[in-house]
């Protein structure tokens, strides 16, 4: 009999040591000093529904208050509060891909970057003798990816700039639990009105960088699937090896072994 109790003490013990988190790596078929190129580079351009925030700055105070809106007008030169897009007027670029900027009127800026949006109100203020000198910036608002499954900080971020990875997504959920699978990283785009799927296998760098989502868009969903250890924690009772009432059950499951094997 305390053979059998043994063998059964050596069961658990396996099964245990069966859960241990497994080792994991990145890149693991790229070398130190390999250089790997990124293909089509892609960066932010505003859709119709995103949000955006326009500030116009030029010597003349007047003309300030004339072509910002009245909460970004008071906000010029804190720089800490416009960055956070707190309390501040923004522009929702309408179905049509328009805005309706003061004095200038209905401008399309649909499918352009940060960048070529500034330009264009830049010279429409100079060709139009409305501002000489003026220094036009455009942030986004209320443009977000979303990092769901085995991360340490699932949820919804901000994107603050032009060219948003998907490495830089996973870091700012946190990384990667070492129960998430890094071959199958799964990333939900919207294209022409249809939802598309794509796979990443973040352990072939070559694999990352070629893939069309390297580069995210507003409005991705990342979702990092359990590993086979995260789904053999479950139970029948629904505990897992984190729970309290797993570690109690284990603990009085030794203690009877213990018992009758001294018995």
């Amino acid at each position: 009999m305390k053979i059998r109790y043994i063998l059964l003490l050596l069961t658990v013990a396996s099964l245990l040591g069966s859960c241990a988190a497994p080792k994991v790596a990145y890149f693991t078929d790229l070398k130190p000093g390999m250089a790997e190129q990124v293909l089509n580079p892609l960066e932010i351009r505003v859709r119709p529904e995103d949000k955006i925030s326009i500030l116009v700055n030029s010597k003349d105070p007047l003309l300030m208050d004339l072509f910002n809106l009245p909460i970004i007008s008071r906000q010029i030169g804190i720089r800490s509060e416009a960055s956070n897009n707190q309390g501040m007027s923004g522009y929702t670029i309408n179905k049509d891909g328009n805005i309706d900027f003061p004095v200038l009127g209905h401008i399309h800026v649909a499918g352009m970057t940060r960048e070529e949006i500034a330009l264009c109100i830049k010279e429409e203020l100079i060709s139009k003798n409305l501002v000489k000198d003026p220094v036009v910036t455009v942030e986004f608002m209320n443009l977000t990816v979303s990092v769901l499954g085995e991360v340490a900080n699932p949820g919804r971020f901000n994107i603050d700039k032009d060219r948003l990875t998907l490495l830089d997504a996973l870091s700012m959920a946190g990384d990667l639990t070492v129960y998430g699978k890094r071959e199958n990283v799964l990333v939900q785009r919207e294209e022409n009105g249809k939802k598309t799927l794509y796979r990443v296998n973040l352990n072939s760098g070559y694999d990352l960088y070629a893939s069309p989502v390297y580069y995210l868009q507003q409005n991705d969903i990342v979702y990092v699937e359990p590993n086979s250890v995260r789904a053999r924690q479950s139970t029948v009772n629904g505990n897992n090896v984190r729970s309290t009432s797993f570690w109690l059950s284990l603990a009085s499951l030794l203690t009877t072994i213990t018992v009758l094997i001294v018995k």
